[in-house]
């Protein structure tokens, strides 16, 4: 058995998040401690009072809600009476045993989970110590549970490879569009790993869903604010945008910077896997466009998205792994899976042979122009050097660059 316990602000975000399920008929209530009535009798405000009163005796505790998930092996043999006893039992060995909670099971994974929703506020008004409960009160719960309920241990239970989401994509029209973006959303960001938001919107992108924070210089940009459009399939925004506080999940830019920082940490793990998988479809000698790339990667479950600017030059490459729900951007897995790098792998060269030979083609058709790159007249210096900066600047323009003007390093 494995217990995770979050905490945090609002009772009723949890509760919320948990009578979603049931509605949805992910999840069903299975037991209510410390209430007057039968779980099967309680309102939604009957759950919520029962914390709220608790809540309001001490106004000085912010994070007052308690989030509990005890998780089995799909192995173990548990039916409904079984995960209520367990539950009873977690709760009052780590000292929650006289305080108001529900207890959930939820359908939505291949293996038997419950979800328990609490508080920390007792009815005196004092607070319970949530100080390294999981290392002093809940491992010793779980290990007694373990024995008791001939469960699995939770050092025996091997990590799986994560199967592919099976996410519905986004369509126009055939849903009420919040639900929709809601559904979508809520499941990407919990259950994939990304650190910026063009890796976020390359994970929705598969699933016609786009996360914008507006134009820079716009009030919803400077705000902080994000919004989130169905697009169809090649990414046009259709109908009016949702804002983000507006979705159960509240995927807020705010909150998903915290993301961003998290999982720069915890997909590092991902990163050989991700390689390996690109070197050896590049080892492939039937390789040489972008649409054989995606083609190939994505028999591994991995989809390549490349960026390209108005005038098809490619400025960027994202790398999403639906089997190790993960996204990286080309660069962050080294050089050699940056935009550039890709694509000369690819045609089978080195970067600067490419250029090289870039180079010298670019040469040759400059000197099929009449009157313009004929060899200099030798005879004076001057127009030699014409010659050889008239040369250069044909040369910018046909690379698309723009000659910038050398600053002089001062030493400080």
């Amino acid at each position: 058995m494995i217990a995770k316990i979050s905490t945090g602000r609002s009772i009723q975000g949890m509760l919320n998040y948990n009578e979603q399920k049931v509605k949805k008929g992910a999840a069903s209530l299975i037991l209510a401690n410390g209430y007057a009535d039968e779980a099967g009798a309680l309102s939604f405000y009957d759950k919520l009072g029962g914390f709220s009163e608790l809540t309001h005796k001490n106004q000085r505790t912010k994070t007052n809600a308690v989030h509990i998930s005890l998780s089995f092996s799909a192995n173990d043999k548990v039916d409904t009476p079984t995960m209520q006893a367990i539950a009873d039992s977690y709760m009052e060995q780590i000292g929650f045993g006289d305080q108001p909670y529900l207890v959930y099971r939820h359908f939505d994974t291949s293996h038997p989970h419950i979800h328990l929703v609490t508080t920390n506020i007792r009815a005196d008004g004092s607070r319970i110590n949530m100080h390294n409960l999981g290392k002093t009160k809940s491992e010793a719960a779980r290990k007694w549970i373990e024995e008791e309920f001939r469960l699995v241990k939770a050092e025996e239970q091997k990590p799986k490879t994560l199967k592919p989401l099976h996410i519905e994509k986004a369509q126009y029209g055939k849903g009420e569009t919040k639900t929709t973006i809601g559904d979508i959303v809520e499941q990407v960001v919990k259950n994939y790993k990304y650190a910026s938001l063009p890796e976020l919107n390359a994970i929705l992108s598969q699933f016609n869903i786009n996360a914008s924070r507006g134009e820079p210089g716009t009030r919803q940009y400077e705000n902080g604010g994000l919004v989130y459009s169905i697009t169809d399939d090649k990414g046009h925004k259709l109908g009016v945008p949702i804002k983000a506080s507006a979705l159960q999940a509240k995927p807020t830019l705010k909150n998903l910077q915290k993301r961003f920082a998290r999982n720069r940490e915890l997909r590092k793990r991902d990163i050989p896997r991700l390689r390996g998988a690109i070197d050896q479809v590049l080892s492939s000698d039937q390789l040489h466009t972008k649409e054989s790339l995606q083609q190939a990667l994505k028999k591994k479950g991995i989809v390549a998205i490349f960026r390209t600017n108005a005038e098809g030059r490619n400025y960027g490459i994202t790398f999403v792994d639906n089997v190790n729900r993960v996204a990286f951007k080309g660069s962050d897995l080294g050089k050699e899976y940056g935009v550039n790098a890709m694509i000369n792998r690819m045609e089978g060269k080195p970067a600067a042979e490419k250029e090289a030979l870039s180079i010298k083609q670019s040469d040759k058709a400059f000197s099929m122009e009449p009157n313009k790159y004929e060899t200099p007249d030798l005879s004076g210096l001057r127009n030699l050097l014409e010659a050889l900066t008239s040369g250069y600047a044909e040369e910018e323009v046909a690379y698309g660059f723009r000659k910038k003007k050398k600053r002089r390093s001062k030493n400080l």
